[in-house]
């Protein structure tokens, strides 16, 4: 399977799965980035592989690799990888999530079964285009003949753009959204869902992640499973139930704590998935919480601030151990123009903003990018 988009792409693989394997499948499962080691980026049955599983997986796509004209990328070499790892362990099924937009991403090498693509929005422009058709084109080159395609919640220019790529290709789209009654409540922090869709009804499920942008994620990964026609009579319910009341994926709104200090660790690094954390943060704690804050400087800088802002009641802005990260000063000068009466103050180091925000309030939220939540995580418990 194949799951693209801009956003909750890596929420709906992880929660497909695990009520794959809760079915009874031997699974694996390829996402990026990775937060602390490069492991993280592998998994068969629900275990990351060892280090010398993935190093024997890249000797042999080394060998392969070597007559080539041109070396291959990074992301290229790893899901080579990831295939060969699935391929050696015998998975039943590979639930495989899209790098960046879909028709040009290494993982479209693969054939299928079923794709799903999420939330749509303005990321990587400078590759994917800069009218949410034309990111929508690119994310829909998973399409293929015959095989049902999960559209998550998305503007109209995006679906009718996703639609037609499944006209012209003949697969068979499936609007989760149109599809699908929800009835959702928040208690303690946690979203309780009622879902109705043409298959089957889900009472009173308790979401593993947090947020209710996961809502939709969910009714695209429970639409993905129950499309999928490969096991007889289909995904359960009580293995749909596990793959939402029992997924673990780190960084997406994931609390953990620094000295005794709870510290909300999210992967919100668009202005889409700000809009995201924004939205949590108010119906969970309904006050401003201090934020550190590090963006990538290709990043939508200025929007990202400004969505933040009206939840922050100061930013502890740094950055990450990465060239691509724009600098604390850099941050500091366009949060002055964008959002000036949000106090500020410059971090040398990420650990040193955690510290710094941890001062000022509880809990402390650490957002803005991957990167930066990676190096904060090894330090919480």
């Amino acid at each position: 399977m194949l799951v693209a988009g801009t956003n909750g792409k890596g929420s709906v693989t992880a929660i497909v799965e695990r009520a794959l394997r809760a079915a009874g499948c031997r699974t694996g499962r390829y996402t990026s980035p990775h937060l602390s080691a490069i492991e993280e980026r592998f998994e068969v049955s629900g275990a990351e592989v060892a280090p010398a599983v993935l190093d024997a997986a890249l000797e042999r796509v080394r060998a392969a690799a070597a007559g080539l004209a041109s070396p291959p990328t990074f992301f290229e070499v790893t899901t080579a990888a990831a295939l060969e790892i699935f391929r050696t362990a015998q998975v039943d099924v590979a639930v495989i999530e899209v790098g960046l937009g879909g028709r040009l991403d290494a993982t479209n090498v693969v054939e299928p079964i079923a794709g799903a693509i999420t939330a749509i929005d303005f990321d990587h422009m400078a590759e994917l285009g800069h009218r949410l058709e034309d990111i929508a084109r690119e994310k829909a080159g998973i399409v293929r003949p015959g095989i049902p395609i999960v559209l998550g919640r998305n503007r109209p220019a995006a679906r009718d753009a996703v639609a037609a790529a499944c006209e012209a290709a003949g697969a068979h789209l499936v609007d989760a959204d149109a599809s699908t009654e929800v009835e959702s409540r928040l208690v303690d922090g946690r979203t309780i869902l009622r879902l109705r869709t043409p298959h089957a009804h889900h009472e009173n499920v308790q979401l593993a992640l947090r947020g209710r942008h996961q809502i939709d994620n969910a009714v695209t990964a429970v639409r993905l499973l129950e499309e999928w026609p490969a096991l007889a009579g289909g995904i359960g319910e009580a293995a749909i139930r596990v793959g939402l009341e029992q997924t673990v994926w780190p960084a997406r709104l994931e609390l953990l704590h620094w000295q005794g200090q709870p510290v909300l660790l999210d992967a919100a690094h668009n202005p889409a998935g700000a809009r995201a954390l924004v939205s949590y943060l108010g119906d969970a704690f309904g006050r401003r919480l201090p934020l550190v804050v590090g963006i990538m400087r290709d990043k939508a800088i200025d929007e990202m601030l400004r969505v933040l802002a009206p939840a922050a009641s100061r930013f502890v802005l740094t950055a990450a151990d990465t060239p691509r990260a724009a600098s604390a000063t850099e941050l500091s000068e366009q949060a002055r123009r964008v959002c000036p009466d949000v106090p500020q103050v410059v971090a040398a180091n990420p650990v040193d903003a955690l510290a710094r925000a941890a001062s000022a309030g509880s809990p402390v939220v650490v957002a803005g990018s991957l990167y930066l939540v990676g190096e904060i995580r090894p330090w919480l418990s």
